[in-house]
């Protein structure tokens, strides 16, 4: 039997303490991805003892090209937690491998029993961001470590929020990525599944799948709209959609 209990623990102490290690699947070959979502499960229970609350869901390989690379057919995802959100400062000193991509962002507006009712359940879209964070030497990983490290979850920033019927052509939304003042990263929402409704629409099926219901004020991060870039110390971050404004943060 997989030791859950004790793959999360080790995970959530090189969280803790930003120290990486090696990946899990190599001293436990039995860690398959059904295990792997119970270490990540355990894993935001330790963080929820801690006084964190649930906050919403994040999606992972929504890249066409990823899932190739990862080989599989199925996005995956992660959990957020209300000490993920990050306001204006993001301490990254302390993490181990500091990404950071550009987001499309979705806010729940009242509960989600049903995977079909999502997308009358939208009460605001936001450009976001998310800062990514393995905690494997390395930032190499399986299919399984990762979904285990809770897809590499670490922060995550939202825009101001704009009503969904007042957005146009949220399938494909130019982004940019900045870094001090410099593009580093453009592209489109079409990136996401093509649509980010779609990963919505997965979040939501994952989510009542494993039990999760997503209630009014929950977050949802679609995906990545670039390839995540590394995220220095010191820095200023924007992020601008077209016609969804832009947030920025402060790293230190």
């Amino acid at each position: 039997m997989t030791d859950v209990r004790g793959l999360a623990a080790r995970l959530d102490e090189a969280r803790r303490d930003g120290r990486p290690i090696g990946m899990l699947s190599a001293s436990e070959p039995r860690l398959d991805v059904s295990a792997a979502y119970d270490v990540q499960r355990a894993g935001i229970e330790l963080r929820r003892r801690s006084g964190e609350r649930f906050a919403g869901v994040k999606m992972g390989f929504t890249s066409r090209a990823k899932m190739v690379q990862m080989g599989v057919d199925d996005v995956i995802w992660g959990q957020l937690t209300d000490r993920m959100l990050i306001e204006s400062t993001a301490e990254v000193s302390g993490l181990i491998h500091p990404r950071v991509e550009p987001e499309i962002v979705f806010l729940v507006g009242r509960d989600v029993t049903r995977a079909a009712d999502v997308d009358t359940a939208v009460a605001g879209v936001a450009v976001g961001y998310e800062i990514l964070d393995s905690r494997y030497d390395g930032f190499k990983f399986t299919l399984a470590d990762v979904i285990a490290d809770n897809a590499s979850a670490s922060g995550f920033g939202v825009g101001a929020w704009r009503d969904p019927r007042d957005v146009a052509g949220l399938a494909n939304v130019g982004m940019i990525l900045e870094i001090d003042g410099r593009v580093v990263q453009t592209g489109s929402s079409a990136a996401i599944l093509g649509d980010p409704m779609r990963a919505l629409r997965a979040a939501a099926r994952l989510a009542t799948d494993a039990g999760i219901v997503l209630r009014a004020g929950d977050i949802v991060l679609a995906g990545a709209a670039t390839a995540a870039v590394p995220l220095p110390k010191d820095a200023h971050v924007r992020v601008t959609g077209a016609g969804l404004g832009s947030v920025e943060v402060t790293t230190r």
